[in-house]
Parts: C-alpha cells; sequence; structure tokens
C-alpha cells in the first residue's frame, strides 16, 4: 500500500483497509480543519489504487471493510468509482462495506441516480461533514454549503439507499452563538433523516485557521459546561422518525453518549442534565484528542 502525507478516516473505520483515492480535500478552506492543509489536491491514477488493492490481496488474508480516502473521495468521476467498487468486489468477496468522505457539493453534484447506481456497485456508507446547521457558522467557518444544500445532500444520500453518517461540532459557533449552533443542527438533523450522527468536540490545533482568530480574541472557545449545555439543546430540538444511531463518544468529547433516536432522547437528556454544575464528571482537557 502507498500512502500520501497523514490519513484520516472516521473512527467506525478502525480496523479497515484505507485505500487513498485522492489526495488530500478538494475543497480545504474550511477554518477549523488542518487536516489537509499540507497537501496540494489531486485524483489519484486510477491504475495506482487498482495495484494498491492487488497489494493488499496479498498482504491480508481478509478484509471486511474498505474506506477510500482523503477528504471527499466522492468527487471521483463515476466510472472511476465504479471500476474501482467491481475490483474491490472482485477481489475482496469478503468484503461487507465500501465507505468513502463525501462533500455536500459531491452530492448534489452527482445526484439520487448515481449514488444509485454507486450502491449496486457495492458502496454502502457515506461519511458527510456538516458541522452545523446554522448558516452564520457554516458562514464563518468557510464550509462551501448552505444548512439547506446540506440538508438536501444528506437526503440524496439516503433516498438512493445508502446509509449517511453525518458530522457535527461542539463549540463551532464559539460563545457567541452556541444557541443558534444548537437549535439549527437540531433541526436540520430532523429535516435530513440520517441513518447516523456524530458530534464531536472542537479542538484546536495550531495549523488550523481558526487558530489566529483565538489568538487574536474574535473567536473564544466555548467552556466545558457550556458545551454540555449546548449539546443538551442540540438533542431537545432533534426530533426524528426513523431510527437514528447517535454518538457523542468521540476523544474529543467531555462527556460520552451513546442511543439511538427516537427511543433514546430522554435517556441522553437525562444524562447530560445530571454533570450541570459538575465539572468534575467531565473528562479532563489532557486526556481529549483529535
Amino acid at each position: 500500500m502507498r500512502y500520501e502525507g497523514n490519513i484520516f478516516r472516521p473512527p467506525s473505520e478502525a480496523y479497515s483497509l484505507i485505500v487513498q483515492v485522492t489526495i488530500g480535500c478538494a475543497h480545504n478552506d474550511c477554518t477549523f480543519c488542518s487536516m489537509f492543509k499540507d497537501k496540494q489536491f489531486r485524483v489519484r491514477k486510477i491504475d495506482e489504487v487498482l495495484e494498491d488493492l492487488e497489494g493488499a490481496r496479498h498482504m491480508y488474508r481478509r478484509i471486511d471493510r474498505v474506506f477510500l480516502a482523503d477528504g471527499d473521495a466522492l468527487v471521483l468521476k463515476d466510472a472511476d468509482l465504479i471500476r474501482i467498487l467491481q475490483r474491490i468486489r472482485y477481489l475482496f468477496p469478503e468484503c461487507q462495506r465500501v465507505g468513502i468522505y463525501g462533500s455536500p457539493q459531491d452530492v448534489l453534484r452527482k445526484g439520487v441516480d448515481s449514488l444509485k447506481r454507486l450502491k449496486d456497485e457495492g458502496l454502502g456508507i457515506v461519511y458527510i461533514g456538516a458541522e452545523s446547521g446554522s448558516d452564520k457558522v457554516l458562514t464563518d467557518v468557510k464550509k462551501g454549503a448552505t444548512a439547506a444544500q446540506i440538508t438536501e445532500a444528506i437526503q440524496i444520500i439516503e433516498a438512493a439507499g445508502i446509509p449517511a453518517s453525518v458530522t457535527f461540532i461542539s463549540g463551532l459557533a464559539g460563545t457567541d452563538g452556541w444557541e443558534d449552533h444548537a437549535i439549527k443542527t437540531g433541526e436540520l438533523i430532523s429535516a435530513a433523516q440520517p441513518s447516523y450522527v456524530g458530534l464531536l468536540t472542537l479542538m484546536i490545533d495550531p495549523a488550523a485557521p481558526i487558530y489566529e482568530e483565538i489568538e487574536q480574541g474574535r473567536f473564544t472557545l466555548l467552556p466545558p459546561l457550556t458545551v454540555v449545555e449546548e449539546t443538551l439543546l442540540m438533542i431537545e430540538n432533534i426530533n426524528v422518525e426513523k431510527r437514528c444511531v447517535f454518538r457523542s463518544n468521540h476523544a474529543s468529547n467531555y462527556l460520552s453518549l451513546r442511543g439511538n433516536l427516537p427511543e433514546d432522547k430522554e435517556k441522553m437528556l437525562a444524562a447530560l442534565r445530571e454533570v450541570r454544575g459538575h465539572k468534575e464528571l467531565l473528562k479532563n482537557e489532557y486526556f481529549r484528542a483529535l
């Protein structure tokens, strides 16, 4: 296997074979993100990707999952993705799922019919970074998509029969707009109805552009107990009709939450209310990590 630069994958892809089909991120302008700032975006040659898959077949006896990286691998042309998916199915008949990162822009450009074809070829899950349901926050962090576009993209993925795993970030609005961030995020989840929601908590890498905003006093990080209040308000505003797996148990989170919505909504709200005024119950900063 050949890799360029640091490799990133969703937590649920920890035991997957990771294959780079793109290098870096086509957007790469988000102020909170430093993951791909050291890379110039490009699409890898498909023959190289297929060679890597062949090499992995010789290296590993069993591959249960494959994850296609980097930041928005769904940017590839359908024909190229189909070639990759077909080769995965041929080489790894035991493979249970192929996952991929996709930006809202990628999904909107492809549409339902395109994603249905990719599903038929073996695409099993699309990870999409929504970050917030607030248009103000999305503009501030230079996400490059509106809440309405993100909602539509998630709906397209789900309509194609592919589970959408959507990530949001606590604390992304700072101290000034956390209530709007929480409410609008809950409303976006309610409208989009994704299969999976992952909630991370903002952590700052000095290489991320937002670090300069903090240093200049233009952005103030949300205190841990206010993060709890923000999460509580967010979940209060989530009303989904179908089952949504909710996870807020990433290493960055101050409090670990996991449950299925809507059935575990009150249980998670109760856990958040319990730690109000009890900062000692939250994870120490030393143990938080990206």
